[in-house]
């Protein structure tokens, strides 16, 4: 046989065994290594081996304590020169390294769904928040099973993984208590989860989730404090941590653990909002100063950094009535307070890894936050932030009124735009804006004694979120696998970090990243940074413009580090250069076609709905369904009927609301009587009652609801029956257009989460029998 007639056959193995050397997870099981005679007697049995790493080929890799802070800006925490005191950030910095170069997405889905699977946001159907998904590839909100997390790979290898507080990446139609659950966290690589699934949710009453039950929060925390959805996390990753390495210390653990906070609602327990009275009276131009000086003199930034200016469209401190002053440095009080008290509760987890004995062994990646701080508080704040996603527009004196209960549960309250800009000192725009720093850039600290020998120092590589992945595989001495759960996998797109650890001056590896979010555009190459703002972030929608067509700006950010310097008019044929990259690296990652609209994605019509097509829905008693599960009655004609037994001591309690305190609307009975009452985000409430009350024995409950027109802010009349007779009538004047809620739910009977209108007790369960309640679409 010669040569040539035997080169393809060595081409094949060659091929061939190259292709199964590549890593196949779970891994295939290998043939029976003990011995099968006729009987037991003359057979040698091989038990199974426990999946722990040593029986997988890993030598003693670290425990991960992933910790994600929502909306939480560059120039925010002490660590990094913020105003804010951290000492638990500090600590992590201080125990290892502290990243000035780190860079997110600018948005909160996105930035999470490329910190698990290690790939690019739009990579990953993820280019925006699921609730505003279209149907493109790169925004539909559902992650591809060709791209599996980093937990899911350490998952095969022995590590024994949980996820406490905030899932933003459960595709919004998906959320109910029929699933499907196959993109849950379990699914996505966690072996257990408590905290909640959505944007945000109140911290005093939230949507509480434990694996796929949605279950109510307890009174109080577990050393009897009044409740806090940060505590309470807290307190569950701490037990589980400990139960974890008491039963199976051969199993390192990944703690994922993602705060609600510092997103709206900014919700804190009061003694700690007494801790920061005053100390923001001077304002947010001020504010940006001092923290810029504690920047330089910390070595965060350089020291020929130049400050950023305060958009114009942002009223300067001094220019604001004392009134306005006196509220918004209330709400700055607050929110310092929010993220003070969540550092705390870092603290609480990081000591109980100590006191158990594996903090040496645990690498603590502590990331402050998933986008730059948000200035979706809009120019004046709010003291109710789903005024904001409806584009109603919250007076001042609702603010004003507020001063004394703000951060209670009383309010789902936001600060000013102008603060957002400052917790993003020393750069320019806020949360959402991409093209930015002050979007993208957040500080991140890192230890792991036992495999990062420096102390305090700083790392300056320019590093993007989806490097994090790839990093805690390279520590742990896994290779990411070519196929998954059966699905071949997408090549993961980040860089490990894990060459900075031992070298301050290695050159960066990342030399190349896009960015994009809601039209906001960015280019990063070899030092450059080309940047095309799309629309101002407190703007609930952005003014007419042309995507093809955006006034880019340039930047040299190794000589000027926060992009205050715009050199496009000087190096038109660098910025030509740089707009063809980011066209080409957007085709590639899945960033086209360009979408810059805003409130017109929350459209629940962009998306698959377990409710299009059908316009009558009957519902069991006791049933709850979040809002992307629910029939959508927002400005359409509809008719609530609740076939019922009233008791004869009389009725009741709730029949059926969806909402709560701050949006949304409900049909109960109170004082005997049957009432309607719709919450128009705190700004306006209507309530229709019967004149009478209703009296005992079965009878159908009516409530009709006809639109004025079938379009946003419309007003309806609502008519109310019992059996065939009118027992009373009335109008809503105005209506929620875009969201209902963010975390509360659909209720039948009973009433979750905050009620809908003060003045009853909670959980207010109907007191008759309810057999079912009917919605009708007219």
């Amino acid at each position: 046989m010669t040569f040539r007639s035997l080169l393809p056959l060595l081409v094949f193995a060659l091929f061939s065994s190259t292709v199964f050397a590549q890593e196949m997870l779970p891994k295939p099981e290998g043939p029976f290594q003990g011995k099968i005679g006729l009987t037991y007697k003359d057979s040698t049995a091989v038990k199974p081996e426990l999946k722990i790493p040593a029986n997988l080929g890993l030598k003693n890799p670290p425990n991960v304590l992933l910790v994600l802070i929502d909306d939480c800006g560059y120039g925010q925490m002490g660590t990094f020169g913020g105003g804010i005191p951290t000492p638990n950030m500090d600590r992590v910095a201080n125990n290892g390294l502290r990243y000035t170069r780190f860079h997110t997405t600018a948005l909160c889905s996105p930035t999470r769904a490329a910190l698990l699977t290690g790939r690019n946001h739009h990579s990953v159907a993820s280019g925006t928040i699921g609730e505003s998904g279209t149907g493109f590839p790169g925004y539909t909100g559902v992650i591809p099973a060709s791209a599996g997390t980093v937990a899911q790979i350490l998952r095969e290898y022995g590590y024994c993984n949980a996820w406490f507080g905030k899932n933003h990446n459960v595709p919004d139609w998906e959320t109910s208590l029929v699933g499907p659950f196959d993109r849950w966290s379990e699914s996505l690589g966690f072996d257990y989860f408590y905290g909640f699934v959505g944007g945000d949710t109140d911290q005093f009453h939230p949507a509480l989730v434990e694996n796929k039950k949605r279950i109510e929060p307890p009174e109080t925390n577990e050393d009897g404090s009044p409740y806090h959805f940060t505590t309470d996390i807290t307190d569950h990753a701490i037990r589980t941590i400990r139960a974890a390495k008491a039963v199976a210390p051969q199993r390192p653990f990944f703690v994922y653990y993602a705060t609600g906070a510092t997103h709206a609602p900014h919700q804190v327990p009061k003694e700690w909002i007494e801790k920061f009275k005053g100390k923001f009276d001077g304002g947010w131009d001020k504010y940006r100063e001092e923290t810029f000086a504690r920047q330089k003199e910390m070595g965060i930034i350089p020291q020929n950094a130049k400050l950023t200016a305060r958009p114009e469209s942002l009223p300067a401190w001094d220019s604001l009535p004392e009134d306005q002053r006196k509220v918004y440095a209330k709400m700055m009080e607050v929110f310092a307070a929010f993220t003070a008290h969540t550092d705390h509760e870092v603290g609480r987890l990081i000591d109980a890894v100590d006191e158990i004995g594996e903090l040496d062994n645990t690498i603590i990646i502590y990331m402050a936050g998933d986008n730059g701080s948000s200035a979706e508080g809009g120019m004046s704040g709010l003291v109710n932030e789903m005024t904001f996603f409806n584009g109603i527009e919250e007076p001042l004196q609702m603010k004003l009124d507020a001063m004394g209960t703000l951060g209670s549960d009383q309010h789902y309250n936001h600060f000013p735009a102008a603060w957002a800009h400052a917790m993003d000192t020393p750069y320019q725009w806020t949360k959402q804006i991409a093209s930015h720093f002050g979007g993208t850039r957040n500080g991140m600290a890192i230890s792991w004694p036992a495999g990062i020998k420096a102390r305090g120092e700083i790392r300056d590589q320019f590093h993007h979120v989806i490097d994090i992945a790839p990093t805690l595989l390279e520590i742990a001495g896994i290779t990411p696998p070519v196929e998954l759960n059966g699905v071949a996998q997408k090549p993961i797109e980040g860089i490990s970090m894990a060459y900075t650890f031992a070298d301050a001056d290695a050159e960066g590896r990342r030399t190349t990243q896009y960015f994009e979010m809601l039209g906001n555009q960015g280019i990063y190459h070899e030092g450059w940074m080309a940047s095309a703002v799309r629309g101002a972030p407190w703007l609930s929608e952005n003014e007419p413009g042309d995507l093809l067509n955006m006034p880019w700006e340039l930047y040299n950010v190794e000589e000027d580090f926060t992009q205050s310097n715009d050199l496009a008019k000087q190096n038109p044929e660098k910025l030509r250069e740089m707009v063809k990259l980011f066209f080409a690296e957007a085709a590639k990652y899945n960033v086209l076609p360009l979408d810059d609209r805003k409130t017109e994605r929350l459209n629940v019509e962009n998306r698959p709905s377990l409710t299009e097509g059908r316009t009558k829905f009957v519902y069991p008693n006791l049933l709850r369904l979040p809002e992307g599960a629910s029939p959508d009655l927002k400005h359409k004609s509809h008719t609530v009927t609740a076939d019922v037994e009233i008791p004869d001591q009389g009725g009741e309690g709730m029949l059926f609301t969806q909402g709560g305190r701050f949006g949304g609307y409900g049909l109960f009975l109170k004082d005997g009587k049957l009432v309607y009452h719709y919450n128009l985000v705190g700004v306006d409430r209507y309530t229709v009652e019967s004149a009478a009350r209703i009296p005992p024995g079965k009878t159908t409950l009516k409530m009709v609801y006809e639109t004025d027109a079938d379009k946003p802010f419309a007003g309806a009349d609502v008519t109310l029956y019992a059996g065939d007779k009118l027992i009373g009538k009335g109008r809503v004047e105005k209506s929620i257009p875009n969201r209902v809620t963010l975390d509360e739910t659909l209720d039948i009977g009973f009433d979750t989460g905050t009620p809908v209108m003060e003045g009853y007790d909670m959980p207010f369960d109907f007191t008759g029998k309810l057999k079912s309640l009917k919605i009708e679409l007219d």
